[in-house]
């Protein structure tokens, strides 16, 4: 069993990481309520601890290199965003793995596009398989570490 923690990370990275590869290499402010959901504040006006869990994985994919940005916007997105370079290119290269995808019947420019880290992300994002989307993020990790 897993700690449900670590599967919020890994799905609201990855659904950063989607979100910032389908602007690049635009600039653009990626908001929490864009990635976990919108919530109203409490009587105290303070965020819940799932909403700050997934505004701090946005803050860590800046200090660890996969994205960077300008500013925070309070404790609601960061601004001004973008992918950076070794990211963009370990998400757009083969992925080390495919999970038993049959694709060798397809073109090969589809087969050359399903066969990315990027389709892996949003292939586990959209099965909403915390399974699938841990192994994917853990395999675009181990390739960046």
């Amino acid at each position: 069993m897993t700690d449900i923690n670590i599967d919020d990370f890994f799905k609201d990275a990855a659904k950063a990481l989607i979100q910032l590869y389908k602007n690049f290499p635009r600039e653009h402010a990626v908001f929490v309520d864009d990635i976990h959901a919108t919530e109203e504040l409490d009587e105290y006006g303070m965020h819940s601890d799932r909403y700050l869990a997934c505004f701090s994985t946005l803050v860590w994919l800046g200090e660890e290199g996969y994205v960077r940005y300008a500013t925070t916007i309070r404790q609601e997105a960061i601004d001004q965003a973008v992918l950076t370079a070794r990211c963009f290119t370990r998400l757009c290269a083969p992925a080390a793995h495919l999970d038993g995808m049959d694709v060798s019947e397809l073109p090969e420019s589809v087969r050359i596009e399903q066969s990315t880290n990027i389709h892996g992300l949003e292939s586990a994002v959209a099965e909403r398989s915390s399974a699938r989307v841990r192994s994917a993020m853990l395999s675009l990790m181990m390739e960046m570490f």
